[in-house]
């Protein structure tokens, strides 16, 4: 009884064994016949169209004002007025403060005094010089003559050498008077702070009454009718990039309102602790709504195309070291796999420059394809892409 029931056992184990051995061999022949074998696979797909695409980097970056200077004096003084506050509009040569002047002007008095002084002394010195020119003469004369001696002669030359170098000083005496006197007006002039270029008052350092040593800050002047944008580009786009490109600036104060700048200068060297080089964008700022300070978004079109064949960029994939496409064959039940070479990538188009293709792509599921697996298409789907 045992020993039939043993037998039992062995024969359905057996026959378990030769079964499994026959699936394993009709699974083996459907895979080798093409994969028709295998389970229909559900997929996304999109269409493949012919459109225009652009190949844009994004940057970060902080506005600057075209220029930016100081107004301070060159002269200490207490300051009586400052005409301007934060935000003022300032024209080129408008005053903005006015130091306390009275002793620069004592100064200009007395250095008009001293050249008025100086100028008397020239002239006297002239008449001097006119007598004792004329008695040099009267002196040759008589010598000719035999009237005169020689002594007396010498004398008459030496005293006119004293008297010529006495003109030449009071002449240079003048001069330096007159140098004094334009100093003298030059720093009272230095009291009057003015704007050297028309901008907006940025800062304000300093208020009435305020005692100031010279190189004091009074007010920063900033130009903001153009702007510079900064911004940092690493080595793989330093090649794409050249100046006059296209730029497009965002804010986070106007998210609603990108400005149009471009490219104006790039550094010929990259730093070499983070392998990037500075980058300035130039845009015009007529409604003044970009301040210096503000962050930035850049945008640059590294390279377009008004007419390419793109698809998905998620349909692109690596598949056994190829990378290619899945597409739909016109039975629209399977697929196949064609290797593509690529051109413009952004994260949402690619452009694929050939083979030429047509129809619809695989956007999900091609981990699960093989070149001619079945597919489900989404319901409605048609050349048009998605549903």
């Amino acid at each position: 009884m045992k020993k039939n029931v043993f037998r039992l056992i062995g024969i359905i184990v057996l026959l378990f064994l030769l079964w499994r051995i026959v699936m394993l061999f009709v699974g083996d022949s459907g895979r080798r016949g093409g994969g028709s074998g295998r389970p229909p696979v559900a997929v996304e797909v999109d269409s493949i169209r012919t459109e225009p695409i652009r190949e844009i980097r994004e940057f970060t970056g902080t506005v600057f004002p075209k220029y930016q200077y100081i107004v301070a004096p060159k002269v200490s003084g207490r300051i009586l007025e400052i005409r301007k506050r934060i935000g003022d509009w300032v024209a080129a040569g408008e005053v903005i403060a006015r130091i306390d002047d009275a002793e620069y002007q004592q100064a200009v008095l007395e250095a008009d005094a001293s050249l008025r002084i100086a100028k008397a002394t020239l002239a006297e010195t002239h008449s001097q010089f006119a007598l004792v020119k004329q008695e040099l003469e009267r002196v040759r004369s008589l010598q000719e003559k035999g009237i005169a001696s020689p002594s007396e002669l010498d004398a008459a030359l030496t005293n006119f050498d004293a008297q010529e170098s006495r003109l030449k000083l009071a002449e240079a005496q003048v001069e330096q008077r007159e140098a004094a006197l334009q100093s003298s007006k030059i720093r009272l002039g230095y009291t009057i702070l003015s704007a050297t270029e028309p901008g907006f008052v940025g800062e304000r350092y300093v208020d009435e009454g305020s005692l100031l040593s010279p190189n004091t800050a009074v007010v920063k002047i900033i130009g903001i009718d153009d702007v510079i944008v900064r911004t940092t580009i690493i080595e793989r786009d330093y090649g794409r990039i050249r100046v006059s490109q296209e730029a497009t600036v965002e804010v986070d104060a106007f998210p609603a309102h990108p400005f149009g700048g471009r490219v104006a200068r790039i550094a010929p060297m990259l730093q070499e602790t983070s392998r990037m080089a500075d980058m300035e964008i130039e845009v015009k700022n007529d409604s003044l709504l970009l301040k210096p300070g503000m962050f930035t978004r850049v945008y640059v079109v590294l390279s377009q195309k008004e007419s390419a064949v793109v698809v998905p960029s998620k349909a692109v994939v690596n598949h056994s070291g190829q990378k290619g496409l899945f597409v739909i064959d016109s039975t629209g039940a399977a697929v196949r796999f064609y290797e593509v070479q690529t051109g413009i990538v952004t994260e949402e188009r690619t452009e694929i420059i050939s083979p030429p293709i047509e129809g619809l792509v695989v956007t999900l599921g091609q981990h699960l394809l093989e070149d001619g697996s079945p597919v489900i298409l989404p319901e409605g789907a048609t050349d048009g892409g998605r549903p």
